[in-house]
């Protein structure tokens, strides 16, 4: 692994050539990296970032994967409730209709962005982003969709909603027979996926590709 602690008289160096640590904010020279190869922050630990294989076709693959559990995720039956001999089956969806027919339409809305609406978005500028370096077309516009992707990071919280939903379920058991549904194992998997996706597809690389500085982040 290269050692980027070599900070003498970076001042003198372009712009080009530096990079500055997001955790302690140490500028330092920017290394070269082969394949296989990560940079990490002399000071913090902090891993500046990675040149991993085939970047654009793992994390196409990923994308496709969490696009094709996206909508059993959220219209599929998470669990089905049975008390006193009643029951139902809710699901993602199912959950901002009720919220919306009872008045709350403020959390309606906003149950739908962070749960279903954002995620979406953010897998479709993935997508595009990914489609725009593998075929080296429309850069200019993955990378608007590139920004806008970064912006929408923050605001797509699957792990909250499914904490949301795992709390249900402890809260209810002593109350009610809970099944499982299908529609919760395909939003764990979900939610899964995009974690991996976050890792594979390195931010590095593809701004490195999508500025055309590098043409190999499939390599």
């Amino acid at each position: 692994m290269p050692d980027p602690a070599d900070t003498l008289e970076v001042s003198d160096l372009p712009l080009d050539d530096l990079v500055a640590c997001h955790e302690c904010d140490l500028l330092m020279r920017k290394p070269a990296l082969v394949l296989g190869e990560k940079v990490q922050c002399p000071r913090c630990g902090y891993e500046l970032y990675a040149h991993r294989h085939n970047v654009v076709e793992r994390s196409l693959a990923l994308v496709i994967a969490a696009l094709l559990l996206y909508v059993p995720a959220n219209f599929l039956p998470i669990m089905q409730l049975n008390l006193l001999g009643q029951s139902s089956e809710d699901t993602v969806w199912s959950g901002v209709v009720g919220l919306f027919d009872t008045g709350m339409q403020g959390v309606a809305v906003v149950v739908f962005l962070c749960s279903m609406g954002i995620p979406l978005l953010k897998l479709l500028c993935q997508l595009a982003v990914l489609l725009s370096i593998r075929w080296k077309i429309g850069r200019s516009y993955g990378l608007l969709l590139y920004r806008i992707y970064h912006h929408l990071k923050d605001w797509g919280m699957l792990e909250v909603y499914l904490m949301g939903v795992l709390v249900a379920i402890v809260k209810l058991a002593d109350m009610a027979s809970i099944t499982i549904g299908l529609g919760l194992v395909c939003f764990v998997s979900l939610l899964i996926v995009q974690v991996l996706l976050e890792v594979v597809m390195s931010p590095h690389q593809i701004w490195q590709a999508l500025s055309g500085e590098d043409d190999h982040a499939s390599d």
